[in-house]
């Protein structure tokens, strides 16, 4: 089929309406999304360029920090009322989607979505119910970061293995001192890294990726909070209770005096944020990408990857072709590639990916740890998670009983035992 031109739509939205262009509500596509300040310059400059190739159409931007967007926009599609297009998290398919209805069937306008960009790994990620409710804007996946000249300054070298990472701790408290450690990171990430090593062991994560169930057994359940709870004997990762003393328990790696001079020495973290945590380091620091430890015999990484965030369109819209095409030149156009760069994670679209790459503009370090990335995804080694597992109200059960666990509350056999039970029973309500 033949392409028509959006002018061309918007003249036969316009005809027989009696209205000017700036007063017909079909000249207008609403767009919302969550940033810092850099993500909101990039996009309202690239919907400028939009606007400027498609004369008489106007993009209503809708923007705010994360706090408060999945509330605003909770409420919005309740009542019908959601922005034409959305930026969400690839978890959020599950809470407004459960059955592939939540968001208008892209697939629909594939003759104005370049999907040919995308593999087919990235189009099923945005899948529910054989609906492409969403198209990945870039995929992260958590990896480990090291400050190689603190290693160097105590003798040792970057861990590759879980032994060698979980020596770390001793070493750097006897040779640093108590306010030392090899490793930082907010709770979850912490939750995380251990739930890395019981998937190693065991074969599964949590909550299983397919039914909504716990798939670990209560001996994995119970490991996984032994291991939690091991980084924090051993001096492995900075503790609950000191980070909060801090400034909050979840203030930012690279706001840590700590970590800016190198005492703490390691984060576990997405690589969509390695300039981030690099940007704060003072000149006698270093920063590298560590090998992902791995146990011997492991059918799969544990990597946690999934996508970083995604475009979708409301079901509610008025003008589904037009805000598809929108969403076309946000992933796919080379103009775009300039003007938004890596505000949201580097492009899952391989043109706008290979435009960045050529122009020099991605950071050997990021560089590297897509390429680690890249490498455990083609060797089937990271598994796509529950989106339930990242459900907000999944996650706040986990926090609290890992709170437990970190403030010495509770035995790591209740905690285990409360993950497998109370965690089912609120799977089976939140599914």
């Amino acid at each position: 089929m033949k392409r028509r031109s959006v002018a061309a739509l918007l003249a036969l939205a316009l005809a027989g309406c009696g209205g000017s262009q700036a007063e017909d509500p079909k000249t207008v596509l609403r767009f919302a999304w969550w940033g810092g300040a850099a993500r909101h310059e990039a996009t309202l400059k690239a919907i400028a360029l939009f606007e400027k190739r498609n004369p008489g159409l106007k993009v209503k931007a809708e923007y705010m920090g994360f706090n408060g967007y999945l509330e605003r926009l909770t409420t919005q599609i309740a009542g019908g009322s959601e922005p034409d297009v959305m930026q969400i998290n690839w978890a959020w398919m599950a809470m407004f989607s459960k059955r592939g209805n939540g968001f208008v069937d892209l697939q629909q306008y594939e003759r104005v979505l370049d999907l040919r960009q995308f593999s087919a790994e990235d189009l099923d990620m945005g899948r529910v119910g054989g609906k492409l409710n969403a198209l990945p804007v870039s995929y992260s996946a958590r990896v480990l970061l090291w400050n190689k000249a603190a290693f160097d300054r105590i003798g040792l070298p970057l861990p590759r293995t879980w032994d060698e990472l979980f020596a770390a701790g001793p070493v750097f408290k006897s040779k640093l001192g108590e306010h030392a450690y090899p490793l930082d990171g907010e709770l979850y990430d912490m939750i995380l890294l251990s739930q890395a090593y019981v998937q190693q062991k065991y074969g599964t994560a949590y909550v299983d990726p397919k039914e909504a169930r716990v798939a670990m057994s209560p001996a994995a359940a119970l490991e996984w909070v032994q291991t939690y709870r091991k980084l924090i004997v051993n001096h492995v990762a900075t503790p609950l209770p000191l980070r909060a003393s801090l400034g909050g328990a979840e203030k930012p790696t690279e706001q840590q005096q700590d970590w800016v001079v190198g005492n703490w020495a390691g984060n576990y973290t997405w690589d969509s944020v390695v300039a981030l945590r690099g940007s704060t380091l003072n000149k006698d620091q270093k920063l590298a990408l560590g090998d992902f430890p791995t146990l011997p015999g492991a059918r799969n990484s544990g990597m946690f990857g999934r996508p970083t965030v995604m475009f979708a369109v409301g079901r509610n819209s008025k003008k589904p072709e037009l805000a598809a095409r929108f969403i076309n030149f946000l992933l796919t156009d080379p103009e775009a590639a300039q003007v938004l760069g890596r505000t949201r994670g580097l492009p899952s679209a391989d043109a706008q990916f290979q435009i960045l790459l050529d122009a020099k503009k991605i950071p050997a370090l990021e560089l590297a740890a897509y390429q680690q990335i890249k490498t455990q995804k083609r060797a089937g080694n990271i598994e796509l998670p529950s989106p339930l597992f990242e459900h907000a109200r999944m996650n706040k059960f986990m926090r609290e009983v890992f709170e437990t666990v970190a403030y010495g509350k509770t035995t790591d056999e209740a905690a285990a035992q409360r993950l497998v039970n109370e965690g089912n029973a609120l799977l089976k309500r939140i599914k």
